[in-house]
């Protein structure tokens, strides 16, 4: 059942590279910046703690489970700017040595952590020079998450998960779906704002993207375009490369006329 509490929301877009420290120090002042115009919920990308110069580097700032710099830093910024905290991807240990899990962690306005998302479809792609194959370093996930916030249901994915609609339609009725991102700038181009409408217009629900986007000290370049999305598939916000925010809100009023306009969720067939 959705509320009726319209929420102000924000994605945070950076330009991350290998060093954990800089990148922190880069995404605190943009995720204060969101929070002092009004959000109460912020994403931060995919990889914002580490873009490495090599696919490897992850293993070595690999955390423990709910321990680690990362982890610290996201609960204290949740806890002293009083907002909902979506950590793009934190690296965390597990029981394959040469992998870890590459865990979105969403933290409440205490700063105490209320889910954990373990990304499941990892990301390959080879064209020319060109080439990424995710599954070399990260264990895939298992299971779909999704947590309560005062907008209502909120979805948890990264990145290639975008590219599997059964994943949110496992999740139910959503309010918000949000998507920490580091998408090439090629796959980008073509696909980004594509499948992120998509999602949004078949789920009639809002969907926020918290990108990586420019080109990183590793050479990679990455797409960027961060961005709210309404449940019409119209965007609210969007920013294009650098490092910034995109702030817009999530009102379940809009949603509830979407749904009664055109009650598609309720057409389904194959449930």
């Amino acid at each position: 059942m959705l509320q009726t509490q319209t929420l102000r929301v924000a994605a945070v877009q950076t330009v991350s590279g290998g060093d954990v420290a800089a990148n922190l120090a880069q995404a605190e002042p943009l995720v204060a910046a969101a929070a002092a115009r009004g959000a109460r919920l912020i994403v931060l990308p995919e990889y914002f703690g580490i873009l490495g110069e090599r696919a490897t580097d992850k293993l070595a700032a690999r955390e423990e489970e709910g321990t680690g710099v990362q982890q610290a830093w996201l609960g204290r910024m949740a806890h002293s700017l009083g907002v909902w905290l979506v950590g793009g991807t934190v690296p965390l240990a597990c029981g394959d040595a040469d992998r870890v899990r590459s865990a979105s962690l969403v933290y409440g306005p205490d700063g105490t952590r209320v889910a954990r998302y373990d990304k499941i479809h990892l990301f390959a792609f080879a064209r020319g020079d060109e080439r990424y194959d995710e599954g070399r370093t990260i264990e895939p996930g298992t299971a779909a998450v999704a947590f309560d916030a005062p907008c209502g249901r909120v979805g948890l994915s990264v990145c290639y998960d975008l590219r599997f609609p059964e994943l949110y339609r496992a999740l139910g009725e959503l309010a918000l779906i949000v998507v920490p991102a580091a998408f090439t700038a090629t796959t980008g181009a073509a696909h980004w704002h594509l499948l992120l409408r998509a999602r949004a217009v078949e789920n009639q629900c809002y969907v926020l993207a918290a990108a990586q986007g420019g080109e990183h000290p590793n050479r990679r370049r990455t797409y960027g375009h961060s961005l709210l999305i309404d449940p019409w598939g119209d965007i609210v916000a969007e920013l294009d490369e650098g490092p910034g925010i995109v702030v817009g809100d999530v009102d379940p009023a809009r949603i509830a006329e979407v749904r009664a306009q055109l009650p598609a969720l309720g057409h389904r067939v194959f449930r």
